[in-house]
């Protein structure tokens, strides 16, 4: 194995992108100063204030605010999808902090990360004996995505014996969120 060590590696006069491979490897490509290919496209977004929902009822999380957004994938103002335009396998997280108005009442909670509407990741808190006052839920997933159609979104849900069902949120990012990133073709 050879060692290469430099200060500086620039494109040829004239072009634009720097191709570091060969046809017996995998290619890094470089564009106008962006990294593309693993990882591209990619976003962030969270949910900036408390959403109040129904009780036990399946509901779109508002991520409302985007903290990354590569391609501009992500509709954070109306149906809070990502529906990336690159086909490939992408890594899928959310987590949604449940935190209804009165205290030992969350009965059941639930988190779903949907493609295309249906369901493809679910995790589910469920206690009618001992209710808690607040439960953060996560879940991840890897999918393969189409590029032109299939779009992703999280849903959640809960089960209350009192007050307002709501999911938290807040601006640090770190209760209500949903993100994704491209991880291979």
């Amino acid at each position: 194995m050879s060692k290469l060590e430099t200060n500086t590696i620039d494109t040829v006069s004239g072009t634009t992108n720097l191709v570091v491979g060969s046809t017996n490897s995998s290619t890094v490509t470089f564009e106008n100063g962006s990294p593309t290919g693993h990882m591209y496209p990619a976003f962030h977004a969270y949910l900036s204030a408390t959403q109040t929902i129904s009780n036990d009822t399946f509901t779109v999380v508002q991520f409302n605010t985007e903290s990354l957004d590569t391609n501009n994938a992500y509709d954070n103002s109306s149906n809070y999808r990502f529906t990336p335009q690159v086909a490939g396998k992408y890594f899928i997280y959310a987590s949604i902090a449940n935190n209804p108005s009165g205290s030992n009442n969350i009965q059941q909670a639930n988190i779903q990360i949907a493609k295309n509407g249906s369901a493809i990741s679910k995790y589910q808190f469920a206690s009618s004996t001992n209710p808690v006052d607040e439960i953060q839920l996560h879940a991840q997933i890897i999918v393969d995505l189409n590029g032109s159609s299939d779009y992703v979104d999280v849903r959640g849900q809960q089960a209350v014996s009192s007050g307002t069902n709501r999911f938290a949120g807040d601006t640090t990012q770190s209760r209500t969120y949903f993100g994704a990133y491209k991880i291979g073709a």
